[in-house]
């Protein structure tokens, strides 16, 4: 259990990169930290920090360790929910993209907390491509993503078996492109909008791997133009208000715009719909995954289906 606690004080130090930040979050004194950490090192053999003054980062032997750090407390963690037969408190790592985190999990994770108030839940968001290497490599338990129709029925349509992932297609979103009245067609009486009329030739999205982006990619055929441009944004908010000033369009779901203010100078442009999937490694299975996948098939109109893990044997 010892090495164990050094995995974590390790773990919370280089999400912290401070000592001091990680002992506060941890409830120990900054010499315990620095302890356990020398001793870490010495039992590995190799420098998993860099110390320059007060500060840390990580060096390469560092980076390559975390992973299997956080491999390993999962594991440990996990087994000891199995075979407590649920009755130890249990983790769910989830990912998502940022969309269906901003609009889908608020009220899914609050009911699964009202029914397991005992389960921790961690949460992170990525593109959707990063998902799923990290639900294979066991960085994540399952996560909600999403993949382009051309996708769907070219490169994963032939390596699904060899991806060793279960997947359960949860919601339908309608893409929207918002693009700029200054320059479109403002004739009086017209309220719909299509893609013969966007004129700008900058799209705003999240960096490559986000399949909306590669959804409007397709429709706009940027890849095949040169006029194109693409400015990378961290968040649909930043989008939004690069949209407004008249110079970009920008991709998101329905879902999302209707979480945000109306915005008269955007117009709105259909761009299809996408389907939402949770995807997990094949035979995965604890007591709070199943826990998870009880409250999604309640909270969800996931068409009847319902997420059945593959029991262990």
């Amino acid at each position: 259990m010892d090495d164990f606690e050094s995995l974590r004080v390790f773990v919370c130090v280089a999400k912290e990169l401070s000592v001091t930040g990680a002992a506060r979050r941890l409830g120990k004194s900054p010499s315990n930290v620095t302890t356990r950490l020398q001793k870490l090192e010495a039992s590995v053999g190799a420098a998993l920090l860099v110390r320059t003054g007060k500060r840390f980062s990580l060096s390469e032997a560092g980076r390559v360790f975390l992973a299997y750090a956080e491999r390993l407390l999962s594991l440990r963690d996990e087994s000891l929910h199995v075979v407590s037969g649920g009755k130890a408190p249990g983790t769910i790592r989830l990912g998502s993209m940022e969309a269906t985190a901003a609009s889908r999990l608020p009220a899914l994770l609050a009911s699964f907390h009202d029914a397991f108030p005992d389960t921790e839940v961690e949460l992170r968001t990525s593109p959707s491509i990063q998902l799923i290497d990290d639900v294979r490599a066991g960085r994540l338990d399952a996560a909600f993503l999403a993949l382009p129709p051309s996708f769907l029925d070219g490169p994963l349509a032939e390596k699904r078996e060899e991806l060793g992932l279960e997947f359960l297609d949860v919601w339908e979103e309608s893409l929207l492109l918002l693009h700029p009245t200054t320059g479109t067609d403002t004739t009086p009486g017209k309220n719909a909008f299509d893609l013969a009329d966007v004129s700008v030739r900058t799209l705003a999205a999240f960096p490559p791997g986000c399949t909306y982006r590669r959804v409007a990619e397709e429709a706009l055929q940027i890849d095949a133009s040169t006029d194109w441009q693409i400015q990378e944004s961290p968040s649909y908010h930043v989008m939004v208000a690069l949209a407004c000033t008249g110079r970009c369009a920008t991709v998101l779901p329905e879902s999302v715009y209707r979480t945000l203010a109306p915005v008269a100078s955007l117009r709105t442009i259909p761009l299809g719909r996408v389907t939402t999937t949770l995807a997990w490694r094949t035979g995965y299975d604890t007591p709070v995954f199943r826990a998870f996948c009880e409250t999604l098939s309640r909270e969800t109109d996931a068409g009847g289906r319902r997420c059945r893990p593959a029991r262990q044997a």
